[in-house]
Order: C-alpha cells, then structure tokens, then sequence
C-alpha cells in the first residue's frame, strides 16, 4: 500500500540555526508511529510544516498523496491534528465541539449526527455529551479533543505531546484508544513525545535529535541494539573515575548526566571487581536493561535532555 506519510530531505532554518536538517521518513497505513526526542530537537517544526501551518526552506513533504507545500487544501482534509494545547472551545458542549468540526469538513444532517455519535461512543463520552467542556477533568477533554480530531475518518493523525498534563493512567488510556481508533478506521498516528514509555508501546519510533533524524524502527528492534546491559555509577568525581576505570579495565566507561556510564554483556558481574577496585570513589551503582533512552544516548552520542521547543 502507498506511503500515508513520505518526507524527503525535509529541513527548515530559523537564521542561521537548523531546526529541521534532512528528515526522510515513511509511515506507512495503520501504524502507530512516535516522534521522540528532547524539546528543541524540532519536532514542533516538523509538525507545523506537515500541518501546513508553515512551509520547509527545503525538502518536500506528502500526505496522502498530496504535497504539502502546493496542495495544502488536500492535504487538510486528509490530515487531523491534536495539538499540544488543547483546541476545543471550552464554553460548548462536548457534543457542539464535535458538531462544529464537522461542519468545518462538509459533514451535515444524518451524517454528521450519526459520525459524532460514533465518536462519542468510541471515546467514552457519550454520558458526557451534553456538558461543558470546561467542567471536563484534563483526561476527558483529552479524549474529546482526539475525538474532534478524527471526527472527520482522517488518512492520517498528528499529535504533538497529547498527554502534556495527563496522569499516568490518563496517558494509557489515551494510547489504548489510539490503538483502537488504528485498528477500527485505519488511520495512521504520528504521535510527538519526549517520554520513553509512550513511544515504547508505538509500532515504531523516530528518534529526533537537534533536528536531524538519528534512529528509526521498531522500539524493540532499537533496544536489541544495544544489547546487554547498562551499568551507571555515581561518584563525586565522575571523570576522573571514567578514566580510572578505562585505564584499570580496558573498558569504554564515559560520563553522561554526571553519572559514569558503561555497556557491558556482564554488567551484574562487572560491578564486584569495580567496587573492589574503587570502593571509595563510587557513591551508588545501577545495573539496567536497556532502554531507549539508552538508545538515544547510543545514536544521538549524548544523554537526553530537555530544552526549549522548536
């Protein structure tokens, strides 16, 4: 089947910064997808180019088989989108908001009637129809939100940090009804996260880093990567033990967010001989699987870290 999504060397400049740098990348019908990476990786351009809100310095971009940049008509009918902040008008009913996206899409009388009662029965909310938005909980109106925006079968769905705000519970639920919207209409979902445990649940995950596009696969196949196991130690000189132990152990120990951080098949096994050898000079030591936040620090060669949006 034809790509719902295709970007090709897509970039964007702000001055002389790259926010975006030569993103190519495929979703294809059906598939959950994730676009991780910290704030200011560029994953607020990414989307507000794909959302025709702006257009690339370069690249190109298709939704649905339209361009991006020359038919942004088309590619809006093709496209929904849940933004960060939420984009319902609080002083409606959930049922108004839903009506009123549907008019924005062409949707009148039976129709329109009988989709946003789909809707509402889809997401939870039909004993909460008739109230108003802004007596909703931040889950509820989440949901509604997703709601209005698949209101009208869209090919594809974008969400920028939809559950910004929401508890864990609230986050799960959320995913769960991503997952059902997929599997009942087929739409694909390209969801912007800078938590780990949301994108680790997606079909695939693109990792984004300071705009350039340096991981992509499945969040298991990612993680395989990596291998073995992950032994962090903490110290009151973190450099000066990474060097101890390289020269001790012949083995690649680096610090990442102040930690002294190592990769090791026998990572249980490494930690007797190194609290043996510098039992002053380690406070604490953690012996993990990896995860991808390992995989981000292994692709993007940094730990991941927060920073202003773009």
């Amino acid at each position: 089947m034809s790509a719902v999504l295709e970007t090709r060397g897509l970039g964007h400049d702000y001055g002389s910064r790259k926010a975006l740098d030569d993103v190519s990348l495929t979703l294809a019908p059906g598939e959950i997808v994730a676009l991780l990476g910290p704030n200011g990786g560029g994953k607020s351009t990414l989307f507000r180019i794909l959302s025709t809100v702006m257009d690339a310095s370069r690249g190109e971009a298709t939704i649905a088989g339209h361009d991006v940049r020359r038919a942004p008509a088309d590619v809006r009918q093709a496209l929904g989108v849940t933004f960060q902040a939420p984009s319902l008008d609080r002083k409606l009913t959930v049922r108004e908001n839903l009506i009123h996206q549907g008019h924005l899409y062409g949707l009148r009388g039976p129709d329109l009637a009988k989709r946003v009662q789909v809707m509402l029965e889809a997401f939870g909310l039909t004993d909460r129809a008739g109230d108003y938005v802004e007596t909703l909980s931040g889950g509820l109106a989440r949901r509604a939100d997703v709601a209005k925006s698949v209101l009208h079968r869209p090919r594809l769905l974008l969400l920028d940090e939809p559950s910004t705000g929401l508890d864990p519970a609230a986050r799960r639920d959320l995913l769960r009804l991503l997952q059902r919207t997929r599997d009942e209409s087929g739409t694909t979902c390209f969801l912007a996260t800078h938590l780990f445990e949301e994108a680790e649940v997606c079909d695939r995950v693109a990792i984004l880093d300071r705009g350039r596009l340096v991981a992509l696969g499945r969040p298991a196949d990612l993680v395989r990567e990596v291998g073995g196991e992950v032994v962090k130690l903490t110290s009151d000189d973190p450099e000066g033990l990474a060097v101890a132990i390289r020269e001790r152990f012949a083995m690649e120990a680096v610090v990442a967010d102040g930690e002294v951080r190592m990769e090791r098949e026998d990572g249980a096994a490494l930690l007797t001989p190194l609290l043996a050898a510098f039992p002053d000079r380690i406070l604490s030591a953690t012996v993990a699987r990896p995860g991808l936040s390992d995989v981000f620090f292994r692709r993007a060669g940094r730990a991941f870290e927060e920073g202003s949006d773009a």
